[in-house]
Formats: structure tokens, sequence, C-alpha cells
């Protein structure tokens, strides 16, 4: 605790010597953990708006003490929100209630900053990253480019996987993430693949077995950028796992069908030994670290419509 306090400190110094300030906005004055964001204002006009929607489970301040893109981004200029949805740091991202309330946070962001002539970025980590890709293709029209730092993008896949490492887990005890996340596939999306496989098709950003290519369709207009490090050893070594559960899977599907469709400018930038978690830089492959923020930033500033 005492070294992520000392982390955060030296973030958000670093912030306020960059930035005007960091501040939070909240849509419900009687509830300070849903409906919120996190807005980072940079010290010079804005050139647009950076959204980074964060990772299961965290925060703003999570975020903050993990990267330094919402700083970075704010230095050059953009105006960086970091949402939390309406059921807190535990929203699912893909779902149509967590899809309004990203909308009502962005329509927030514009009325009170002014900045609905902007271009728009958005992009997020894990199911954060799902969330961004869901939006860009349902609102198109109104994003410049969008990036996803390891998403899991098929939900019939990941139920899949998730139902497997339950049944090979003779000899430990399961994932509780797996049994967790099992039974929210299954709230959210109404019932099994087996049960409700066109609500799969229609919530996941991307489906390996929709023949139609539905959703993915969406986006084929919108500069995207896909980041993962396939660190396989690592995932069978420390969590009794293999690439059939790993979003690698998903993401290098949905850009090879982008690609296929035209859209040339979809691109998986894969990364090698780069994924670390603070406090403690602790390995682990599936974290905001795998970015290469001043090149993702530059990227952001480039690309539009």
């Amino acid at each position: 605790m005492k070294h992520l306090l000392l982390l955060l400190t030296v973030v958000l110094s670093t912030s306020f010597a960059w930035c005007q300030k960091i501040t939070k906005v909240f849509l419900n004055k009687s509830d300070s953990t849903v409906n919120y964001y996190t807005a980072v204002l940079p010290a010079v006009p804005f050139k647009g708006v950076l959204i980074v929607v964060p990772g299961f489970g965290e925060n703003g301040e999570r975020v903050l003490s993990q990267t330094g893109l919402p700083v970075l981004a704010a230095k050059n200029g953009l105006l960086t929100i970091i949402p939390v949805l309406q059921d807190g740091v535990l929203s699912f991202g893909v779902d149509s209630a967590s899809q309004s309330c990203l909308s009502s946070i962005i329509a927030d962001v514009n009325k009170r900053y002014h900045s609905e002539k902007l271009k728009l970025y958005i992009g997020g980590f894990s199911i954060g990253g799902s969330a961004a890709i869901k939006y860009a293709e349902l609102n198109a029209e109104k994003v410049a480019a969008v990036f996803a730092i390891d998403p899991p993008l098929d939900f019939e896949r990941f139920y899949a996987s998730a139902q497997r490492d339950v049944r090979l887990s003779v000899l430990n005890a399961p994932s509780q993430e797996n049994v967790y996340m099992i039974k929210r596939i299954e709230a959210v999306m109404g019932g099994t693949p087996a049960s409700a496989i066109e609500n799969y098709y229609a919530t996941s950003p991307y489906s390996f077995s929709d023949s139609s290519q539905r959703a993915i369709k969406g986006l084929l207009k919108t500069p995207l950028r896909i980041y993962s490090e396939p660190d396989i050893n690592w995932w069978i070594r420390e969590r009794n796992s293999d690439v059939t559960a790993m979003n690698i899977a998903d993401c290098s599907a949905m850009i090879n069908e982008l690609r296929r469709l035209g859209h040339l400018n979809a691109e998986l930038i894969v990364s090698t030994n780069k994924g670390y978690r603070e406090p403690g830089h602790v390995r682990h492959p599936h974290s905001w670290s795998i970015v290469d923020n001043v090149g993702l930033v530059k990227w952001l500033v480039g690309s539009g419509k």
C-alpha cells in the first residue's frame, strides 16, 4: 500500500506539472461509486477528446497507477476522460446498459467542456477495450480512432474457455474468476451460447462463429489498433491456461477478418516481455504496460476522419 500511494503521488504530481488539473465529475450526486468520470485536463487548448475505459475492477486511480497514457495524452492536448459506468468497477462494458452509460458520460463531457466539435478517440484495457471497440462499432460516425489493450472480444469463446477451465480443474479448485464470469456472461447474454447465440452475436464486439460479420462491419472506416502480449508459456505456468483461453485468439481473428474485408488501417501490435503491473513491477502479460504510450498518442493524433 505504501508503494502504491507513493506511485500515485508521483503520477499525480507529474500530472499537475503537465496539466491544469485532474478532477472527478459525478453524474449522480447521491452515489460516488457509479456513473462518474475522472478528467485529466490539458494546460493548452484541447485538440481532441480521449476516452480511456478501465479494465474490470478498475477506477481512475487504478488506471493512473498502472499507465502514464492519460497524462501523456493530456500533455499532447487531449482532454482525457476515465469513466466508471453504471455498475461501478464491475461494469461489463459491452452490454446495452454500459454502452448507454458511456454515451451519457461522453455527452456530459461535450456539454461541460464544449468539446462536441473536437475529434473523439476511445480505447481501453481488457474489458474496457471491449467496451471501446463496441462503442466505435455502434457510433462509427463519432469516433476518429479506437484502440484496445488485450480485450476479450468473442464472448462465446470466453464462455467456452471459462467452462473448460472449470472442467479441467480436477486436482485444484477452479479459477474463481472463471466461475464468476460464467455466471456473469449468462446473465448479460440471457443464457448460454447454446440457448442464446443471437444475443452473443449482437453483444460481442466480434464473433468467430458469426459468418455475417455483423459487428465488425461497423468498424470498416475507423482506424483501429489492438495490443496483445501472447506469452503462452507464462499462462500455462502461472495460470494453468493456454492459447484457447487467451484474448489473442479473438484479437488476431478480428484483425484478420477486418483486413480481409479491406480495412487496412486495422492492426495488431504484439509485444514481448513488456507486461508488468504495479506496485512491485510484477510480471503479467495482460497489463497496461504492453503499450508504447508515445507511439499510441502519436498514432491517435495523426488518425481521424
